[in-house]
């Protein structure tokens, strides 16, 4: 039987570099399972990509799909531009409009070796483009909330696709970045999914973190309907400084802190960029990449919680080109911005310098030199 790329057989030559399986491959670079291999058995290629492509699923997420794709097969070539998009769409409000609760942007430059991710920060005030398909007609707004503007589907339940084109045109508006090479939008209830089918992921927590939502034992803290901005009471969920073994809720809760944290939403950032990093860490595991039924339960959590665009090329595809990024090389950026307030009120967040020369090195390929000049904006995680 032929051997396919991608599996076990793939790094179990004596004298070579190891080579993680295709789906572990991509978790490093999107942040979250994009697929898996069974790493102890051999089946041919056209078996493996038709399991993988069938496991995520795959929209116009840019709407641009009558514009016709790029050639199946053909090489995906750097710079590469990923913009990943986190929602939390909550079962018992399913006519809310969807906010972007997370925003990144990974940068791969033209050697695909190696990757760069900086998130946005989700109340930067920003241009939001007019935008037809959900007749909303452009304003200035927080950036999160292009996502809600853009999914509105009149007399329809909000389309969260249409709200990712959205973004992605008002990002390409802030950035300079006339085009993103492929994008995702990550369903944070399926993610717990994914966390809880790899065992959990161990991760060194920063700064102590005490929870806004959860009690100790992850059952919600009770609400008083206040109204008010701390509506929740009672006994919290605590993350102390240091080592952790996190479960799925675990995970998603302690990412999406920011209250009492010492610099707030720029700490959940940061939070959520070495999560980001520890659960990459975790897919590269022996536990993980050589268990078969682990790595089928992470392929079907993934389907669960993953919607990805390609630009016409798949998932597939995408593994081989960034086969060579591992966790060690994934370099996390903060952006500097300050808060904005009109009459004393708080009305949301502006970039500061050097984020526009940032930008600059990005659309030129000269992130490397940047950084090198502001090694202040790089995130450290233990």
């Amino acid at each position: 039987m032929a051997k396919a790329r991608g599996s076990q057989a793939e790094f179990a030559k004596p004298g070579r570099r190891a080579k993680a399986p295709l789906w572990a491959r991509l978790c490093a670079v999107l942040g979250a399972v994009l697929m898996v291999t069974s790493g102890a058995v051999l089946i041919s290629t056209e078996v493996l990509r038709a399991r993988y492509e069938g496991a995520i699923q795959t929209k116009d997420l840019f709407g641009d799909a009558a514009q016709g794709a790029q050639p199946k097969g053909s090489d995906v070539k750097g710079p590469l531009n990923i913009l990943l998009v986190g929602i939390d769409p909550r079962q018992n409000q399913q006519d809310r409009p969807p906010l972007a609760d997370s925003i990144m942007i990974i940068h791969v430059p033209a050697s695909l070796d190696r990757a760069y991710l900086f998130s946005i920060p989700r109340d930067l005030l920003v241009d939001i483009p007019a935008f037809s398909k959900a007749g909303y007609a452009g304003g200035r707004a927080k950036v999160n909330s292009a996502m809600a503007d853009g999914s509105i589907v009149p007399g329809q339940k909000p389309d969260p696709v249409r709200g990712f084109e959205l973004l992605s045109r008002t990002l390409t508006k802030l950035t300079g970045i006339q085009r993103f090479d492929a994008g995702a939008i990550i369903n944070f209830e399926g993610f717990k999914k994914i966390v809880d089918a790899m065992g959990g992921v161990d991760m060194y927590v920063d700064e102590t973190t005490r929870s806004e939502h959860l009690q100790p034992d992850g059952k919600p803290r009770p609400s008083s309907n206040c109204g008010c901005e701390h509506p929740y009471y009672g006994p919290q969920k605590v993350y102390e400084k240091g080592q952790h073994h996190l479960k799925g809720w675990e995970a998603l809760d302690f990412v999406r802190q920011r209250y009492g944290l010492k610099d707030s939403d720029y700490s959940r950032q940061r939070h959520q960029q070495q999560f980001i990093k520890a659960m990459a860490q975790q897919a590269f595991s022996k536990d993980v990449v050589t268990n078969p039924i682990k790595a089928d339960k992470v392929l079907r959590a993934a389907g669960e919680s993953l919607i990805f665009n390609g630009r016409g090329r798949s998932v597939v595809e995408y593994g081989f080109a960034l086969k060579d990024i591992r966790p060690g090389n994934i370099t996390m950026l903060k952006l500097p911005a300050g808060s904005v307030s009109e009459g004393g009120q708080y009305q949301g967040e502006a970039l500061r310098p050097p984020a526009d020369d940032f930008f600059q090195a990005l659309r030129t390929n000269k992130i490397d030199e940047f950084i090198l000049a502001h090694p202040e904006l790089v995130n450290k995680a233990k």
